[in-house]
């Protein structure tokens, strides 16, 4: 078994979910929104997403961090802001010793939807689905359960790969 926490980075709101990865079944095991928007300054913002990350990576323990990718959104500013909330957030998985993987917005909608431009709705219903949730998560919660669900996913592919026998043009490896 292997827990993995997924983080959709924000500079107002950080989801934050956890998986268990059992074989190629994937349970929830729990989520939330780190909220930032209280505190009047970024760079307290940064201090408190870092302390509450670290809160639940200590509570939790995962062995592995999966965090979606920079995207570049309505503005410049916003990009950079959202880039130091990522750094934070890569910054408290490493702290904890955990390895970290990077997923672009398109690829965790399509791994966990089955297309890249899915909308938030979509994503939330596919991962209760999923997860066999009794009822929606919320919006930014589902966003980082579906960068861990897609991690789980890339994960057994990789694993799926490294054990085939065969080559792509069917000649047997020795």
């Amino acid at each position: 078994m292997s827990l993995i926490i997924g983080i959709d980075p924000g500079s107002r709101k950080t989801g934050f979910g956890i998986i268990s990865q059992v074989g190629s079944r994937q349970e929830y095991v729990t989520s939330g929104v780190i909220r930032l928007e209280s505190f009047p300054t970024f760079p307290e913002r940064l201090d408190n997403l870092y302390t509450c990350l670290m809160e639940v990576i200590g509570q939790w323990s995962p062995q592995e961090a999966a965090i979606e990718q920079v995207f570049m959104g309505r503005s410049a500013s916003s990009a950079l802001k959202l880039g130091q909330a990522r750094g934070v957030a890569m910054l408290a998985a490493t702290q904890s010793k955990l390895p970290v993987s990077e997923y672009a917005a398109r690829k965790i909608k399509q791994a966990v939807v089955g297309k890249g431009g899915a909308d938030k709705v979509q994503v939330q219903h596919m991962v209760q689905f999923l997860l066999k949730l009794p009822g929606l998560p919320q919006e930014d919660a589902a966003d980082a359960l579906a960068v861990a669900l897609c991690h789980a996913n890339t994960q057994a592919g990789l694993i799926r790969v490294a054990g085939s026998r065969h080559s792509r043009r069917g000649r047997w490896l020795e």
